[in-house]
């Protein structure tokens, strides 16, 4: 078992891999003008991560530079800011509200993975409201990710009127369900209605009501467009809902005309590992996997040990890895291979992530013992086994962003069933993976993996409210861009066809 060691100095950090990065800025994704030092991975990350060959529209680099620039005007600490500030004492939102600077809140919810999805969805949000997002960083964020935006802050100063975002729960007074209920809001544009107050709570979380889905609908956007200040918690990737709503689609398709790659772009734009973490990443990367002709990464999570056993997952991993030619078998029958050194083209790194070491030990176990046809070298490497998931622990989340960027440096990706964390590693990565299927009642599924059919992540719980026709239906026969997902059957993702 090899263990991440959270000690190395910066000096090791710079002794970077062979070669300079060919895309410092990611097609223009990302902006010039950061310290570099103050974050590494920022344009380090491309000297380690394979190149993708899905390159930013020039119509969605624009409008992230535009977006920086109306963001520094409007952060904290800025008259701008100060001046809405003063909004929150109204009773409701001034007529002319879209002349102040506006904003998405947004608070921490659930576990590391959905924290990311939710922050990418919200993003994404205020790029389509010309809002700016502002975030409360909760116990650890600021452990684990740089600033995004250059010359400026995405974090709530300390002070902010609203505190304690995680009381902010479903059925809020505040709440956009309840102030439609409470008839304290209209979406009725042709009724008039009264004016929104300043301060609206939208909970997209997966416990949300048929009112609280209105908030992705055409008419119940336009009631709150002059909301200064709108708080946003959820524990889901909220994004295909905003491609069906039918005002947002267009400024969709001119910024993701691949529509598989809102998260790959956004994420790699947003998510930056400090420094510390950073380290974490390259010290393990080149320690381990530099040298290997090809890496896989295989994350496995698994939700109930009673309806997923181990010797029944451990078997279906390595059925999907031999399967699938992900790699090659070991002869049983074979005597122990002489260690030799192996020519890097032929040798298979496997970075194995997992709560678990036992799969680690088994696939490890298997290599170690018998040989591989074709002289392959493989070697089984996993970087810690914390037991159980302790989200909201500094230490914890530092290591599982660590692994989930380590996930995203592989050239083949297989990942586990409604994971979130496998979510977000096959996006920075730009992976299309295999993904292991949901064991349940401890029975081996069969197929025991498939192909996904889209990189983007999968909204877990989608809207049951479809908004163009008013009435409970299925979102995912709503455009054909937006359908069920393989590894979720009422789940629903982006796919790229027509």
């Amino acid at each position: 078992m090899y263990i991440v060691s959270n000690v190395v100095t910066a000096d090791a950090i710079l002794l970077r891999p062979p070669g300079a990065p060919k895309d410092k800025y990611l097609g223009g994704l990302l902006a010039a003008g950061f310290d570099e030092s103050s974050c590494l991975s920022r344009y380090q990350a491309t000297i380690y991560r394979k190149p993708s060959p899905h390159k930013p529209s020039p119509y969605l680099v624009e409008r992230l530079r535009k977006y920086e620039e109306h963001h520094r005007r409007c952060a904290p600490g800025t008259a701008a800011y100060d001046r809405a500030l003063r909004l929150l004492d109204a009773d409701t939102a001034p007529a002319n509200a879209t002349e102040y600077c506006r904003y998405v809140l947004w608070g921490p919810y659930a576990g590391l993975g959905n924290r990311i999805l939710s922050l990418a969805s919200s993003f994404l949000y205020a790029l389509l409201t010309d809002r700016v997002l502002l975030i409360d960083p909760g116990k650890d964020l600021t452990s684990l990710f740089c600033e995004p935006f250059p010359n400026t802050t995405w974090l709530l100063p300390p002070g902010f009127p609203i505190t304690r975002f995680e009381e902010f729960k479903k059925k809020n007074r505040q709440s956009y369900a309840n102030l439609l209920i409470k008839k304290k809001i209209s979406n009725d544009a042709a009724s008039g209605g009264p004016r929104p107050p300043p301060f609206v709570y939208a909970h997209l979380g997966d416990t949300y009501s048929t009112e609280d889905m209105y908030f992705f609908c055409e008419r119940d956007q336009a009631a709150i467009r002059t909301v200064p200040w709108l708080l946003v918690k959820s524990n889901l990737y909220f994004v295909p809902p905003l491609f069906l709503n039918q005002e947002f689609e267009p400024e969709l398709a001119r910024l993701f005309p691949e529509k598989e790659t809102v998260f790959h772009h956004l994420g790699r734009y947003l998510f930056h590992p400090t420094n510390k973490v950073w380290r974490m990443v390259a010290s393990y990367y080149r320690a381990y996997l530099a040298a290997a002709g090809e890496r896989l990464g295989v994350q496995i999570r698994i939700f109930s040990h009673w309806d997923a056993p181990f010797d029944v997952v451990s078997e279906q991993v390595v059925n999907c890895l031999h399967k699938e030619k992900l790699l090659p078998a070991a002869d049983a029958l074979a005597a122990a291979p002489v260690r030799l050194a192996a020519e890097p083209n032929n040798t298979t790194a496997v970075l194995i992530t997992s709560l678990d070491s036992g799969y680690f030990e088994k696939i490890r176990s298997m290599y170690w013992e018998h040989p591989v046809a074709g002289g392959v070298a493989v070697t089984v490497h996993q970087p810690t086994h914390e037991g159980t998931q302790k989200t909201g622990r500094t230490s914890h989340d530092e290591k599982a962003w660590a692994e989930i960027n380590l996930l995203s440096l592989a050239d083949v990706l297989v990942t586990s069933a409604w994971s979130t964390f496998g979510y977000v590693a096959q996006g920075l990565a730009g992976i299309r993976p295999w993904v292991l299927v949901r064991v349940e009642k401890g029975k081996m599924p069969e197929p025991t993996c498939l192909r996904d059919i889209s990189m983007e992540p999968c909204l877990h719980k989608p809207p049951w409210y479809v908004c163009r026709e008013r009435r409970n239906g299925d979102n995912a026969k709503v455009v054909p861009f937006a359908t069920h997902c393989p590894d979720l059957n009422g789940g629903l993702k982006l796919v790229d066809r027509t």
